[in-house]
């Protein structure tokens, strides 16, 4: 089940010369059937859990990895939502992106966000799927690369699961 994204209309020709990025992203489930989502309080947008993949890694360590940074906690994952192609022509970058569907194995601690994350007041929020859905809004993002790429992505994730 793949999608491509696709707002800024790059043609073939251009997605041909653009550099790929491999990055991973997952629905996690805590114990009570809440998903965890990321608020970036300084950009005020919602994301999902998730990451690039690191030279070395496949993509279940990237996910295990960005989990642990991210959220404070171990996963594991049992089931593939789909993979989404953004064609990020303002920066001419091809990014493929798996989504996972995962759950908390173990306690949740506390996050360790990087300097970057820390400084744009990311915040881990374990949320109803349903509610979590009504958040991802891109409109009210104060980014353009978040309200093309990055809200519809994550949001397109979030509703493939809720059809299930």
């Amino acid at each position: 089940n793949i999608k491509i994204l696709n707002p800024e209309n790059a043609s073939e020709e251009e997605v041909a010369k653009f550099k790929t990025r491999e990055a991973v992203r997952a629905i996690v489930y805590d114990k009570d059937g809440k998903i965890a989502v990321l608020y970036v309080s300084k950009q005020n947008y919602y994301k999902l859990p998730g990451g690039g993949v690191e030279e070395g890694e496949n993509v279940y360590n990237a996910l295990k990895r960005e989990c642990r940074e991210e959220l404070g906690c171990n996963i594991e994952t049992y089931g593939e939502v789909g993979q989404i192609i953004e064609y990020r022509k303002m920066f001419q970058l091809k990014q493929v992106s798996p989504c996972y569907l995962a759950r908390v194995v173990g306690e949740k601690g506390k996050p360790s966000f990087t300097e970057e994350e820390a400084e744009d007041g990311f915040e881990m929020q374990c949320l109803p799927l349903e509610k979590a859905i009504a958040l991802f809004v891109g409109e009210q993002a104060l980014n353009e690369e978040v309200k093309l790429y990055i809200v519809p992505r994550d949001k397109t994730f979030l509703e493939a699961v809720k059809n299930k």
